[in-house]
C-alpha cells in the first residue's frame, strides 16, 4: 500500500503562471545516453507577486544553472526530484541551465527518447519538463529557436518551423537550427533526428502561397506513405473552404515513429505519429488503416488552428482543443466517406468507449474539475462526447450561426491560450442565445436517459410527443439538472414512407425538439395517419432514448427510413432485444426468425450503399449488450448472441453466399469509400457465414484467405477462420506470420486476431503469446495489440469465471507500470466496470484493482485510475 496520498491538481485553484517566457534557445547535443540540453529562456515576471520561481523539471542531470550570466551556487538555488527552485530573481532577466538526459533508456516514451535507432519527442501532457526546466503549462506562449547536433548518421535533424541554417561540424558531425515564429507552449515542442527517407509534394494555399509537404518514414517505406499525403492535402484544401482556415508557414513535416504511445501529436510544423497510423499499401493495410490515417491526418492537421494557433489555458480545457477537432474531422471523414455511414461508425465508437466510460467509476464531466494526472483525462469522453457537444451546438444555433461563432473564435483568440467559457462567449454572440444552461454538458457526467412516449388524435390528426430526461447519479455527482437536448424527429406512415407535418404552423417533414427541462410535451398537427415516430435522427444528441413504440415500427424504419441512421438503428434495437431476451432465459424465436427476414430484405435493396449494408450485417457487440443488461453475465449474452447469428447465417445462407461471390475484388485495388463498401460488406457476409454450422463453410473461409489480394481480404479471411476454429485456422496463423514476419505493423494484426479468439482456450494462448519471440510489452502497439485486444474485445474469455483473465490483465499492468505509467494506466479500464457485472465476477475484478492499488511504488497514472475504479468500496 501506497505510504503517501497523490494530491489533486482542481480546476477552482487555477491562478495565472508567476513567469512567462517569452523567448527561449535551446541547444540540443544529440547522444543516445547523455543528451546535453542548453536553453537560454527569457524571462519575466507575471505581476508584482514576490514569488519565488519554481519550473518543473524531470529525470534530468543537471550540469549548471545562470542567472543573467552569472552560475549560481547551489545554496542560490534547489533541485528536487520535481522542480528547479530559485528563491530571488529580478523582474526580467535570462535564465541559462544546462541538463543531461538518457534518451535512449526513456521507456516512458515521454520527452526525448529514441525509437528504431532515432531520436524523437513526445511532450504532451507534461514530457517537456523531461527535456528542460521550463514553466510546464499550456498558458506559457514562447517562440522557440532550436539548434540541434548530432553524429551524421542521424540524417535529418527536425524540429518546429523553418529552417534558418545547417551545415557540417568537425568530427563527422552535423548542425541545423529551426525558427517557429509563432509562440507556443512547449507540449507543441518537436524534435526528430535519425535516418529517414522522405516523400515530398507541395500545396498552394487559398492566398497563392506555396507551403512544401515533407512526410518522414523508415528508409524504403515512403510509397507508404503516399496515401497519408493525398489526405494530407485533401484535409488542408478543406479547412479552407469549410472553415476559411489557412495554413501559416511555409512547410509541413510529418515523421512516422515506431513507439508511441498516442495515435499522433500535432506538434506546430512537425506532427510526429505512429507509424500505424501513417504507413499504407494495399498488401499490408486495411481499409480501416486506410480509413484511420485519413481521419487522424486530417485531425492533426485540423489542430493547427483548433490546438496551436490558439491553445488551452490550462489542461482542464483539453475538450476545447480535441473534441472541437473531433468534430473537424468526423465533419472532413463524412464528406470524403458519406456522412451517413460515417455517422454511424462514430456513433459505434462513442458507444463502445465513451457510454462505457459515463456508466463506470471513471465517469467524468467533458471538462473535468480535478485531476492526479492529466495523461488520465485522454478519454472518450473528452474527444468523442466532446465532438458531440459541438455537434448539437451547432444543431441548436444553426449552421450559419455556427460558422459566424467559429470565425470569432479564431479571430479573438488567435496566439491565445483561452477557455470554454470564451469558446461558447462567441456562439452566443454570433446567434443572440443564451447558452449558460447548454453549458452544463461539459460541467456534467453520465449519459441522459430520454424517454418518448406519443399519442394520436386520428380526428384532430394531431401527434402528442412526451419527452422526459432523467441521468443517473455519477461519482461526485448525486444530482442531476435537466440539460437541453436537441432530439431530431420524422414521421413515416406504415408503409415506410415519409409523412409531412406542420409545427408552429409551419409544414415540415423533421423538426428538431427541444427538450430544456425535465419533461416536455410537443404537439404536432396536420398528420394524416397513424405514424411511425423517427426520433433522434442522426444520433441528434449522446443520449439513450427509449420510446413506447412496438416491434412492429422498428422494422418499418429498418426497411425504409429515410435517415439511414435510424434504419441501422432499428435493426440494432430490434437485434439487441432478441438476444437480450435469450440471454435472461425467455428467448423468442419466432420474432428472432422475423429480425432475420428483415434483414434479408434489407440486403435486397439495391439502391442500398454497401458500407451501410455491411453495418446492417454487424450485430451488436458483446460490450454494447453488456451495458443493456443488469447486472451483466458475459457468458450468457456471449451464448444469446451466437445464437442469433447462428439463425441468421442459416436463414441468409444463399443471400450470403451470392454476395461474397458476387463482391469479389477483381480489378485494381482503390482505397475509396466505394471499394472499401464493397469489400466491408464481403467480408461482413463472410463472418457471418462463419456462424454456419455447414462443414463447407471453413473451405469458403480458407480460399477467402489463400486468394486475397490485399490485406483487407486476408484479414477477412482469417478472422473467419478464427470464429470457426480447427486445423484450417491454425495453418492461416502459421502462414500469414511466415508471410509478414519482418513487417511489425502487420504481425500486430496477427496478435490482435488471436487475442479475439472466442474459443475456450483463447486465454492460454493470449498468455503463451506474451512469451513469443515478437512480443514486446515495451512496444506501446504490441502490448495493445495483445493485452488490450483481449481485455478489451474479448468479453466471453476475458470475463472466464475463474478470474485467469482479471489475474492476466493486472500482471501486465504491473509490469508495464514500471517502465511506462501511461500506457499501464490504459489497461486498468477495462476492470473498472466491475459493478455492472454478476456479483462473483465482480467480486473476482475488484480484488484484482484492491490488488494493484496495495503494490509499492505505484505510478500515479495507475493510482489514480485504480483508486477511482474502486471508490468508496476500495481503497484499504
Amino acid at each position: 500500500m501506497r505510504t503517501e496520498t497523490p494530491q489533486p491538481i482542481r480546476l477552482s485553484d487555477y491562478r495565472p503562471p508567476a513567469y512567462l517566457v517569452d523567448e527561449v534557445h535551446l541547444s540540443f547535443d544529440l547522444q543516445p545516453n547523455a543528451t546535453r540540453v542548453k536553453a537560454r529562456l527569457q524571462v519575466r515576471r507575471n505581476g508584482d507577486h514576490a514569488e519565488p520561481l519554481r519550473f518543473n523539471g524531470e529525470r534530468l542531470k543537471p550540469v549548471s544553472v545562470a542567472v543573467d550570466g552569472r552560475v549560481l551556487a547551489e545554496t542560490e538555488r534547489t533541485i528536487d526530484g520535481e522542480f528547479l527552485t530559485i528563491p530571488d530573481v529580478p523582474g526580467r532577466f535570462v535564465l541559462e541551465t544546462e541538463v543531461e538526459i538518457d534518451p535512449e533508456n526513456n521507456k516512458a516514451l515521454e520527452g526525448l527518447y529514441m525509437s528504431g535507432g532515432r531520436f524523437c519527442t513526445q511532450c504532451e501532457a507534461e514530457g517537456f519538463r523531461k527535456i528542460t526546466f521550463w514553466p510546464d503549462r499550456p498558458d506559457v506562449l514562447s517562440r522557440f529557436t532550436v539548434r540541434i547536433e548530432a553524429d551524421r548518421r542521424f540524417q535529418h535533424l527536425l524540429s518546429n518551423g523553418n529552417l534558418m541554417e545547417a551545415g557540417d561540424l568537425p568530427g563527422g558531425r552535423h548542425y541545423a537550427v529551426w525558427n517557429d515564429p509563432f509562440p507556443k507552449p512547449c507540449y507543441l515542442f518537436a524534435l526528430v533526428a535519425g535516418e529517414l527517407d522522405v516523400l515530398e509534394d507541395r500545396l498552394v494555399t487559398m492566398s497563392g502561397r506555396t507551403v512544401e509537404l515533407k512526410i518522414f518514414v523508415d528508409p524504403g517505406m515512403a510509397p507508404r506513405a503516399a496515401y497519408a499525403m493525398d489526405a494530407l492535402k485533401r484535409s488542408m484544401k478543406w479547412d479552407e473552404e469549410a472553415f476559411g482556415r489557412e495554413y501559416d508557414l511555409d512547410l509541413f513535416m510529418i515523421v512516422a515513429v515506431r513507439d508511441f504511445n498516442f495515435g499522433a501529436m500535432e506538434n506546430k510544423g512537425l506532427n510526429i505519429f505512429n507509424s500505424s497510423l501513417l504507413l499504407a499499401d494495399p498488401a499490408t493495410a486495411t481499409d480501416m488503416d486506410y480509413e484511420r490515417i485519413e481521419s487522424v491526418v486530417a485531425h492533426e492537421y485540423f489542430h493547427n488552428w483548433t490546438g496551436d494557433r490558439i491553445t488551452c489555458r490550462d489542461w482542464f480545457q483539453l475538450c476545447l482543443k480535441e473534441g472541437l477537432t473531433v468534430f473537424r474531422d468526423q465533419s472532413f471523414s463524412g464528406d470524403m466517406r458519406g456522412h451517413a455511414v460515417q455517422r454511424i461508425k462514430d456513433v459505434k465508437a462513442l458507444r463502445a468507449r465513451q457510454f462505457a466510460e459515463d456508466q463506470g467509476p471513471l465517469a467524468h464531466p467533458v471538462r473535468p474539475s480535478s485531476y492526479l494526472k492529466i495523461d488520465n483525462f485522454y478519454t472518450a469522453t473528452i474527444y468523442e462526447k466532446g465532438s458531440e457537444v459541438i455537434r448539437m451546438l451547432k444543431t441548436l444555433i444553426g449552421p450559419e450561426a455556427f460558422r459566424q461563432g467559429m470565425d470569432a473564435y479564431f479571430e479573438r483568440w488567435d496566439g491565445q491560450a483561452t477557455t470554454v467559457e470564451a469558446f461558447i462567449a462567441c456562439f452566443e454572440e454570433a446567434s443572440g442565445r443564451d447558452l449558460a444552461d447548454f453549458f452544463a454538458w461539459y460541467e456534467q457526467a453520465g449519459t441522459p436517459k430520454v424517454t418518448l412516449k406519443s399519442r394520436y388524435d386520428e380526428a384532430a390528426r394531431t401527434l402528442e410527443l412526451e419527452l422526459a430526461q432523467e441521468t443517473p447519479p455519477t461519482p461526485g455527482q448525486p444530482t442531476k439538472r435537466p440539460l437541453p437536448i436537441p432530439v431530431t424527429v420524422g414521421l413515416l406512415d406504415q408503409e415506410g414512407r415519409t409523412l409531412a407535418f406542420e409545427r408552429d404552423g409551419q409544414a415540415v417533414d423533421e423538426t428538431v425538439v427541444v427538450l430544456d427541462a425535465a419533461r416536455a410535451k410537443v404537439t404536432l398537427s396536420g398528420v394524416d395517419s397513424r405514424p411511425v415516430v423517427s426520433a433522434l435522427r442522426g444520433f441528434s444528441a449522446p443520449v439513450l432514448l427509449e420510446t413506447d413504440a412496438p416491434a412492429k415500427d422498428r422494422y418499418v424504419q429498418l426497411a425504409g427510413d429515410p435517415d439511414l441512421f435510424n434504419r441501422w438503428e432499428a435493426g440494432q434495437d430490434l437485434a439487441r432485444a432478441l438476444i437480450l431476451a435469450r440471454a435472461g432465459g425467455k428467448p423468442d424465436e419466432v420474432n428472432e426468425e422475423r429480425y432475420a427476414e428483415a434483414v434479408g430484405r434489407a440486403l435486397a435493396d439495391q439502391a442500398a450503399d454497401p458500407a451501410f449494408k455491411a453495418l446492417l450485417l454487424t450485430l451488436p457487440s458483446e460490450s454494447d449488450l453488456a451495458l443493456a443488461m443488469k447486472p451483466a453475465d458475459p457468458a450468457a449474452l456471449h451464448e444469446a448472441r451466437e445464437a442469433l447469428r447462428v439463425r441468421l447465417a442459416l436463414h441468409l445462407n444463399g443471400e450470403l453466399r451470392h454476395l461474397h461471390t458476387g463482391l469479389q475484388d477483381l480489378g485494381e485495388f482503390s482505397p475509396d469509400a466505394a471499394g472499401a463498401g464493397r469489400r466491408a460488406l464481403r467480408n461482413a457476409a463472410l463472418e457471418l457465414m462463419a456462424a454456419n454450422p455447414r462443414s463447407d463453410i471453413a473451405d469458403i473461409a480458407e480460399g477467402h484467405y489463400r486468394a486475397a489480394a490485399n490485406m483487407t481480404d486476408a484479414m477477412g479471411g482469417l478472422s473467419a477462420l478464427m470464429q470457426i476454429g480447427g486445423q484450417a485456422y491454425e495453418a492461416a496463423l502459421e502462414d500469414f506470420y511466415t508471410r509478414w514476419k519482418s513487417e511489425p505493423l502487420v504481425i500486430d494484426k496477427w496478435f490482435a486476431v488471436q487475442a479475439r479468439d472466442p474459443s475456450e482456450t483463447a486465454l492460454g494462448r493470449v498468455m503463451g503469446l506474451t512469451a513469443h519471440p515478437a512480443f514486446d510489452a515495451k512496444n506501446p502497439n504490441r502490448l495493445r495489440a495483445l493485452v488490450s485486444s483481449f481485455a478489451n474485445f474479448n468479453p466471453a474469455r476475458f470475463h472466464d469465471p475463474s478470474g485467469a483473465g482479471y489475474r492476466f490483465l493486472a500482471d501486465q499492468i504491473l509490469a508495464v507500470d514500471g517502465f511506462n505509467p501511461m500506457i499501464a494506466a490504459r489497461l486498468v479500464d477495462p476492470l473498472g466496470g466491475w459493478r455492472r457485472y454478476t456479483p462473483e465476477l465482480g467480486a473476482l475484478m475488484k480484488a484484482e484493482l484492491q490488488r494493484i492499488l496495495a503494490t509499492k511504488g505505484l505510478s500515479k497514472n495507475v493510482y489514480e485510475l485504480t483508486s477511482r475504479a474502486l471508490g468508496e468500496d476500495g481503497g484499504g
